[in-house]
């Protein structure tokens, strides 16, 4: 409970110098957000959603938070130079979590794209940012979500009107930078319209090695026959924690693809909550997390067959090494009327060694007769027998650990829609299994 209340009293003391620093639309929510988390508290592993993650010691450390929004001492255009090999893509900042503004790509968005400073973005367009902004992200529900309801002042707005399609992928990357323990809360608002496409991938880096605390909400709103691809890429340190919950709706005949990879971290806790709101509406939620020393990567989805007609395919993989621990808890929830849904989840992991621990919990809810689900759950270790045919090949252990490893998830990689991301993660997979961080070409903050 104390770790509660440093942060309500947090705003309560600077509630006036938050709201100023932010827009009116984000601070209609604050006072909500925080009766909200006072009546909940943030969760303990005794709560069935948080079993495996301890928030409550997450949250009790005494972080610095830039309240007053001083300027950062980075330039993120001078020391981020890693663009993927091939890919061209609109490239963007957030540097803690307030979206940079100092310098921006030059980039020609097709006319009536909004992207920008969420904060600014919702002083010009209030009645659309209004509209969507907290109406997936439900304070009610989630602790995480309140206190970063509560605390967020700017982060990143996506708006791409009916019809268009942004054909260059757009780039965010989060970059964290402080001197001492810090806390971060980003927020970001995506909204594909009827019609549109966009694709997206979102970076986290840390540029020094202290403890960081980031939460994230990410609301994805994805309209009649849309089509949104957003590939998530954790690669910071052992020191940083992230919580991130990502809330998406879909329209009739939308596509989305979701695809979470977390090469490096220290706790990382993603909540995926997907309501298939519309007949024909399609998702793809995969994701990947390799772990070793003591690191700790907890995925928890929920996906909402609403109505009828949709689809669902969901693949995540782990691979844990030393004394990592993950967990997987994925629920697909089938409603009554739902019928003809078709829904697939799949969660397979390796543990290389003993003391690594893997906790999955894959749950189906159907309350409709005409459907076809699946769902299953494997932790094993590396086959033996395949290990000694490629030795007797002239492979080395090693190697041949390695081969096998970079193939269990592939089928993952394999997914992504953009050639040149895939090629380039293949490598970076391949990077963190001999041992090295995987870092980006020339980029000055990995090093």
């Amino acid at each position: 409970m104390q770790s509660k209340e440093q942060y309500l009293n947090l705003y309560r003391e600077c509630r006036t110098l938050i709201g100023q620093h932010s827009a009116p639309v984000m601070n209609v929510l604050r006072d909500e957000a925080h009766d909200e988390l006072l009546r909940m508290g943030f969760p303990t592993r005794q709560a069935e959603d948080y079993k495996y993650t301890d928030v409550e010691a997450l949250m009790a450390p005494d972080y610095g938070l830039n309240i007053s929004r001083l300027d950062i001492p980075v330039n993120p255009y001078d020391v981020f130079k890693c663009d993927v090999p091939n890919m061209s893509t609109s490239l963007y900042f957030v540097v803690n979590d307030r979206f940079y503004t100092k310098a921006l790509p030059k980039v020609a968005l097709p006319e009536g794209v909004i992207l920008g400073s969420l904060k600014e973005m919702a002083e010009q367009y209030p009645d659309l940012v209004a509209k969507y902004y907290g109406r997936l992200a439900d304070v009610r529900t989630d602790a995480i979500t309140a206190l970063n309801t509560m605390l967020a002042q700017d982060g990143l707005l996506l708006y791409v009107p009916k019809g268009v399609m942004v054909e260059k992928p757009i780039q965010l990357v989060n970059i964290l930078r402080a001197d001492v323990n810090f806390m971060v809360n980003r927020r970001v608002l995506i909204i594909i319209e009827d019609m549109a496409q966009a694709r997206m991938l979102v970076c986290d880096h840390a540029s020094d090695d202290i403890d960081f605390l980031a939460t994230q909400v990410v609301e994805v709103v994805v309209g009649r026959g849309a089509s949104f691809e957003l590939y998530e890429l954790e690669e910071t340190t052992a020191r940083t924690h992230r919580l991130s919950n990502l809330y998406v709706s879909q329209e009739a005949d939308s596509n989305v693809h979701i695809n979470g990879i977390t090469l490096m971290g220290g706790t990382t806790r993603n909540t995926s909550r997907v309501t298939l709101a519309g007949r024909g509406a399609h998702i793809d939620l995969c994701g990947m997390a390799i772990a070793d020393g003591h690191q700790h990567v907890d995925n928890h989805t929920a996906i909402d067959h609403a109505v009828s007609d949709c689809t669902s395919h969901e693949l995540y993989k782990y691979v844990l090494d030393d004394e990592a621990t993950g967990a997987f808890a994925g629920k697909v929830l089938v409603r009554e009327g739902a019928q003809h849904t078709d829904s697939q989840q799949t969660n397979r992991n390796l543990c290389l060694t003993r003391q690594a621990r893997m906790y999955t919990q894959p749950q189906l809810e159907i309350y409709a007769d005409d459907v076809k689900c699946s769902h299953g759950a494997t932790v094993g270790q590396l086959n033996e027998d395949a290990l000694f045919y490629m030795q007797q090949r002239g492979i080395s252990l090693g190697e041949a650990r390695q081969l096998l490893m970079r193939a269990f998830v592939g089928e993952v990689i394999d997914g992504i829609r953009l050639e040149a991301l895939r090629d380039r993660l293949h490598h970076l997979v391949e990077k963190r299994f001999r041992g090295e961080l995987g870092k980006c070409g020339d980029c000055a903050v990995c090093k």
